[in-house]
């Protein structure tokens, strides 16, 4: 599990930098616009949408983007449709993905993506091809800098997480996805301050990578994540920490 946690750490805090650029108020809108659609606008009793609001405030969206993005959703505001869409595919050296999509035209994104994949040696399977590779679960990533870490994890197993395991500069805080917002609430009522929460997909085992393919395989990684449509790419990957390392920079 640790290059993929590895790898999703670097994108969060390539996150804020990637906000100011355009690319990322995008994506953050359309899930908050999902989400709205799906549970309603009152954060209250949407769960979904209140981590999707905390995502995006995470990742400095500014306040007026997000209020009309749940406007759009709960209808007050016309949007285009979008459809939610997990596809399960390959990358080279054996490696599993899982690529969350949410689309106004899967005939537009289908392809789309398969091509990408086709040009770095993976392709798209089957339902169910992948998938029981990865467990869902929720996750709580919280900087490691001026943490105690004993108190970290005595609060987090007390409120019902699952494990905490120490993922380089950051805490991974791992739940059953239900219980994951009562146990951000507790870490934030205890003063700890999360840089990500979200449900995901962690593997149950990892394929190791090194050199030039481990590089390959993180652009391929890197030009599923530019594509508009998709969210998210999980991947059961594990590679070196000076190759991961470069790709923090």
């Amino acid at each position: 599990m640790s290059g993929h946690s590895k790898w999703h750490n670097i994108k969060i805090r390539k996150a804020k930098v990637d906000a100011e650029k355009g690319k990322t108020f995008g994506k953050l809108a359309r899930e908050i616009i999902v989400a709205a659609r799906e549970g309603g606008a009152d954060q209250a009793g949407n769960s979904r949408l209140r981590l999707a609001v905390e995502k995006a405030k995470a990742a400095g969206m500014p306040n007026d983007n997000i209020e009309r993005a749940i406007r759009r959703g709960s209808g007050e505001l016309s949007t285009e449709k979008l459809e939610e869409a997990l596809y399960e595919g390959y990358a080279p050296h054996g490696v599993a993905l899982l690529i969350h999509v949410m689309t106004d035209n899967r005939n537009r994104t289908a392809p789309e993506v398969r091509k990408i994949l086709s040009r770095g040696g993976g392709s798209l399977g089957e339902a169910g091809c992948v998938r029981w590779l990865f467990q869902r679960k929720g996750s709580i990533t919280i900087p490691s800098s001026g943490v105690d870490e004993e108190g970290l994890v005595l609060q987090a197993l007390e409120a019902g997480a699952e494990d905490v395991k120490l993922e380089g500069d950051d805490f991974e805080v791992t739940t059953e996805p239900e219980n994951l917002e009562q146990v951000n609430r507790a870490l934030q009522q205890a003063g700890f301050e999360p840089s990500n929460v979200e449900v995901t997909y962690l593997p149950t085992a990892t394929v190791s990578v090194e050199g030039n393919d481990a590089r390959g395989l993180l652009r391929l990684m890197q030009q599923l994540e530019d594509q508009t449509d998709v969210q998210q790419v999980y991947a059961n990957f594990d590679v070196p920490d000076e190759v991961m390392a470069q790709e923090a920079v």
